[in-house]
């Protein structure tokens, strides 16, 4: 997915990554910035939010309906491919799940160097030992 988006525009990637532009005014009294409404936009923040709904496209029309209803409700290209990552890779907590029962399971196989294994062993359809 990286490299598609990448190859159709590099800013995308950023907008995925670092969220959506929101354009932007500062208020002269104690200096606050506050979102622009519609009517105060120019056309390079017009561009940019075209962006914001292209990276948004891009990422719904690559995905299936059973992974659609899990980000339908997503505002932004970032909390869509947020949801996509944990669905599919999952937090770091169960990747460290995943490393550890696979670690496990790992230790058990390897066989112990003097240990005979048997034929009704339920490791081994033949008798040998290591």
């Amino acid at each position: 997915m990286h490299g598609f988006i990448m190859a159709d525009d590099s800013e995308l990637w950023d907008i995925i990554g670092d969220g959506p532009f929101v354009p932007v005014k500062t208020v002269n009294e104690p200096a606050l910035t506050v979102p622009k409404t519609r009517n105060e936009y120019k056309d390079a923040d017009r561009k940019a939010i075209e962006k914001n709904f292209r990276a948004k496209k891009i990422l719904v029309y690559g995905i299936g309906p059973d992974e659609y209803s899990m980000i339908c409700a997503c505002q932004s290209a970032k909390e869509i491919w947020e949801a996509l990552q944990t669905a599919h890779d999952g937090t770091t907590q169960v990747k460290q799940s995943k490393i550890n029962v696979l670690t496990t399971d790992h230790e058990l196989f390897m066989m112990s160097p003097f240990r005979t294994y048997t034929l009704d062993s339920p490791i081994l359809s033949t008798s040998f030992i290591l």
